[in-house]
């Protein structure tokens, strides 16, 4: 017999598990999985415990800024893809577990103010929005943004994480109707015989039990349960829409650039900018420091790059037909969760794309569903307040004005703000004003100077 044949084709050196489990490690190496101490399970969990607590601007942005003659269908899609793109870049260049969309706030600002307040057509208000996004850019590329964040008193991070907590839990009192609204004491108790009202507590028990016993997924299993809950019960009223990517087409590059300089409205691009830089400031403090991304001299790694997928999601989310992109407090549900890398961004990146096609599913889940976990969020970030030195005056009140004004003011920035502006005069007046930097001098003075424009 002769001598075998040889193989026609070599035989691969490496099966397809071996490919994909190296293919694995690789990820985990560049998301530092080992370094932060998580995995694949806890990531994935965390993604999805930030989209559902996130998933309502789906449907609230659009909402809104139909007001301004915008197609709701237009809007909605533009929504989900610049949340997309932005969680995705946060989570692959930046590699931090900090979701983006369109924020609350910028958008009623954007409908309120500027398109239906000033009479300005929603396609010059789109060109604001991108020349803000442009800006934010050239600053980051520059350093300005880093050295804004780098100015920021090491005493301010810990009492921003604290009120962007009682802020979070204010907005899920409210969601859950535990408080309300009221002409006479601005809040008072809800009507806690509502059984949409009964329904989030019993969510709120719920999670907080699980988170009791160590469960890790305690927030999405709460929220899932309660969403169960109001199906049984009756308490969910549904009505399903689609969303699809083509509706896009309606309000994508319809900006118009050349407007808003004819017009004059570079002053309103710089508002949007502001109140993005500090809401974007304010947001990345509190989800850094419960994150533990934040070391012992207050720097955040990537710095630059948190910036840039910012920017960039605001540029694009102006050429899709959407206001402002900026980070979201909610990314607090998923570190709650244990999402410690960008895998958790990516996978509200993800997420969000899949929602132009399901969108109805995700709609099912209800505000009164989504407040246990915004509540029980709140509460995990208090514990920052203990490295504020409240023995020291020059500390204690500066952050106490902090902690209190986010939620007051319903702003992040304006809570920054005023910490800001009274950690400076305090300093000053009481003969300390060799203490602080001259970057924190010229930020005050922008401050203030914010609140007497935004007060004229």
């Amino acid at each position: 017999m002769g001598a075998a044949t040889p193989a026609r084709y070599p035989i691969p050196l490496e099966t397809p598990p071996g490919i994909r489990h190296r293919l694995a490690s690789g990820l985990e190496r560049y998301f530092e999985f080992e370094a932060l101490g998580t995995n694949w399970r806890t990531e994935l969990l965390a993604g999805l415990t930030t989209f559902i607590t996130m998933a309502y601007i789906a449907f609230v942005n659009p909402s809104i800024l139909s007001q301004t003659g915008m197609p709701i269908a237009a809007v909605a899609a533009a929504t989900c893809f610049s949340a997309a793109v932005g969680s995705l870049l946060m989570g692959i260049v930046a590699r931090y577990p900090i979701a983006l969309a369109p924020g609350m706030g910028l958008n009623a600002y954007f409908t309120y103010s500027v398109v239906k307040g000033m009479g300005v057509p929603w396609q010059v208000a789109l060109g604001a929005v991108f020349i803000s996004g442009v800006v934010f850019l050239l600053l980051t590329v520059l350093g300005i943004r880093q050295l804004i964040l780098a100015a920021i008193p090491a005493e301010l991070y810990a009492s921003v994480a604290v009120g962007v907590g009682l802020f979070i839990s204010l907005l899920g009192l409210r969601d859950a109707g535990i408080v309300a609204p009221s002409p006479s004491t601005m809040v008072t108790i809800g009507n806690l015989r509502d059984p949409k009202t009964a329904l989030a507590i019993a969510g709120l028990i719920g999670v907080a039990a699980l988170l009791a016993r160590g469960v890790k997924a305690a927030i999405l299993i709460g929220v899932l349960g309660t969403t169960l809950l109001g199906f049984l019960t009756g308490q969910i009223q549904w009505q399903p829409h689609s969303t699809h990517l083509s509706d896009l087409s309606a309000t994508a590059f319809r900006l118009d650039l050349a407007g808003t300089l004819h017009m004059g409205l570079l002053e309103i691009a710089f508002v949007f900018l502001f109140v993005d830089l500090f809401d974007n400031i304010g947001a990345l403090l509190a989800v850094g420091k419960k994150a533990g991304l934040v070391d012992s001299a207050g720097r955040i790694p990537r710095v630059n790059r948190i910036f840039t997928a910012d920017a960039l999601a605001t540029i694009v989310g102006s050429c899709c037909g959407t206001s402002t992109v900026t980070s979201y407090i909610e990314s607090s549900a998923g570190v709650a969760a244990g999402g410690r890398s960008g895998v958790t961004a990516v996978v509200v990146g993800i997420l969000f794309l899949v929602l132009l096609f399901v969108a109805p599913l995700v709609g099912v889940i209800p505000s009164f569903a989504t407040a246990p976990a915004l509540i029980v969020v709140g509460s995990l970030m208090m514990t920052s307040v203990r490295e504020i030195d409240w023995d020291d005056t020059l500390v204690a009140i500066p952050a106490f004005l902090t902690v209190v004004t986010i939620p007051l003011t319903f702003s992040v920035a304006n809570g920054l703000a005023i910490g800001f502006i009274s950690y400076t005069l305090i300093r000053v007046f009481s003969g300390r004003y060799r203490d602080i930097s001259w970057l924190v001098y010229a930020l005050t003075i922008i401050f203030i100077a914010r609140f007497l424009y935004l007060r004229g």
